[in-house]
């Protein structure tokens, strides 16, 4: 193991890739990656299932009973139905989130796309975020995916992360920067009064 990785992440990595291989094997890439989005969906919008999902003190027979449930009623895949409850029986579902934007992440690369997260001081309009994604697109030369948010807490602007590039423009940025900024000032002065 890599030794700047940690555990969860090498590990979520290596279950992500273990799916995506096998969905491609079996030609069911497409559809496996449309349950995992609706997994993610449940998953994200179900505080509940989250809990159930991240609590080690429930039985393994549990977690098994409301995966094979859950994949019934959703009609996931075979492939995807036999994955969770392996992640189950390794006592890995804990991981389930990061696996599956690791997945995600796998899938959008054989795409050509590069996944970006884009977020918002207010929603913006569906023709908004088609016209940022195709001008950063156009000049990048690669597609790009957005992993969408709105944060009021921002006041104002946006925050964006493409890779490693961060751009934050939002205003509580902007006023982070100047608390510390007044704050180097009254310690410069304070330390010159000292003197």
């Amino acid at each position: 193991m890599s030794s700047n990785k940690s555990f969860s992440t090498e590990t979520s990595e290596r279950y992500a890739r273990a799916l995506f291989e096998l969905a491609s094997e079996n030609s069911e890439l497409e559809k496996v990656e449309k349950n995992i989005k609706e997994l993610l969906n449940i998953y994200d919008s179900n505080k509940e299932l989250e809990y159930f999902i991240k609590n080690p003190t429930h039985s393994f027979d549990n977690q098994l009973n409301v995966v094979n449930k859950l994949s019934k009623i959703m009609n996931f895949s075979k492939i995807l139905n036999n994955f969770l409850s392996i992640l189950v029986k390794k006592r890995r579902i804990f991981f389930l989130k990061k696996i599956i934007m690791n997945f995600l992440n796998l899938s959008a690369k054989k795409r050509g796309e590069i996944s970006a997260s884009l977020i918002s001081s207010k929603k913006l309009s569906s023709e908004e975020l088609k016209k940022i994604s195709n001008e950063l697109s156009n000049s990048i030369g690669s597609s790009i995916n957005f992993n969408y948010k709105v944060d009021e807490d921002l006041i104002g602007g946006i925050k964006m992360q493409l890779g490693s590039l961060m751009i934050d423009t939002s205003i509580k940025n902007k006023l982070k920067k100047y608390k510390q900024l007044m704050l180097e000032i009254w310690y410069a002065n304070k330390s010159i009064r000292s003197y």
